[in-house]
């Protein structure tokens, strides 16, 4: 009999890498070679496909580009205020829902999750007509004697920016929920009785017990909240339409507009698109170097 020529260990790692290769070969064709030829796409200038290289000039005309600086500005602005509100909302909802005394955690939960289930076009349509300037949230208001006339909510820059805010922390906060309690039900209760036998409150046993074992949890939910923050596009187009004058536009959705709006300038818009990925990257290093405590 011929004796194999792998060992029973390489036998195992080619079974192995044999399973991965079908999904590898697909993460490279749907994910790395798009942002092989994105980045080659970055430095060609022109119209639809009538392209030509131009090295570094799309990157020079982002530093000139003040729909663009407003666009960051923009997405900035909704991480500072949306995430950190988020996440605290759902780290507090979370620590709420697993007490074990708590009657209906299940319809709680289910109740509080359900709006990340919605889809991100019909959520932001659902908010939009609420308000609307004939909007429910118009006419439950006038009928309160809490304002003497309608609001244009979505038609002025600051309340226009603040529903968008809303809508973010309302569908997102279930979800980041879910990962809070899944944390949450790891910690050992013993720890918990022992810090009430010390005397420690529930605001002390929280800051000392649950956010410091949270602490690789809390980061994971922070580095995906700014990258989707950063990548925000359904609630600028459908809720607002970047308007009213660009005081709402993301950089995803200019880079949409670039793309398919003004004339097609694909070389332009994948250089926006590789600002968005160098920023991603800069903030989630930063978030690894500072919540990492090993």
């Amino acid at each position: 009999m011929m004796k194999s020529k792998f060992t029973g260990v390489q036998r195992r790692n080619l079974t192995g890498w044999l399973f991965l290769l079908p999904a590898t070969i697909l993460i490279f064709a749907m994910s790395f070679y798009p942002m092989v030829q994105a980045l080659l796409l970055s430095f060609q200038t022109g119209v639809g496909n009538n392209l030509q290289w131009g090295g570094l000039s799309n990157y020079k005309r982002l530093l000139e580009d003040t729909v663009f600086t407003t666009s960051i500005k923009n997405n900035f602005f909704y991480l500072i205020i949306q995430v950190p509100v988020m996440l605290v909302l759902a780290l507090i909802l979370a620590s709420l829902l697993n007490k074990k005394d708590l009657k209906c955690k299940g319809l709680f939960r289910t109740a509080i999750f359900l709006p990340c289930c919605t889809a991100l076009v019909s959520y932001s349509i659902i908010f939009k007509t609420l308000f609307s300037y004939d909007g429910y949230v118009n006419t439950v208001l006038l009928n309160l004697g809490l304002i003497d006339s309608r609001i244009n909510w979505l038609g002025q820059t600051g309340t226009a920016k603040i529903i968008i805010i809303i809508a973010l922390i309302w569908r997102w906060t279930g979800y980041n929920m879910v990962f809070y309690l899944a944390g949450l039900q790891n910690i050992d209760d013993s720890l918990y009785e022992a810090a009430r036998i010390d005397g420690a409150g529930p605001i002390k046993t929280f800051f000392s017990i649950t956010v410091p074992l949270l602490r690789p949890t809390i980061l994971l939910t922070t580095i995906m909240s700014i990258n989707g923050t950063l990548q925000l596009f359904d609630e600028s187009v459908n809720l607002t339409n970047g308007g009213p004058a660009n005081s709402t536009l993301t950089m995803s959705h200019y880079i949409f507009k670039t793309s398919f709006e003004y004339n097609s300038q694909f070389g332009y818009a994948a250089a926006m698109s590789y600002v968005i990925f160098i920023l991603v990257a800069i903030l989630s290093f930063i978030q690894m170097k500072v919540g990492d405590k090993r």
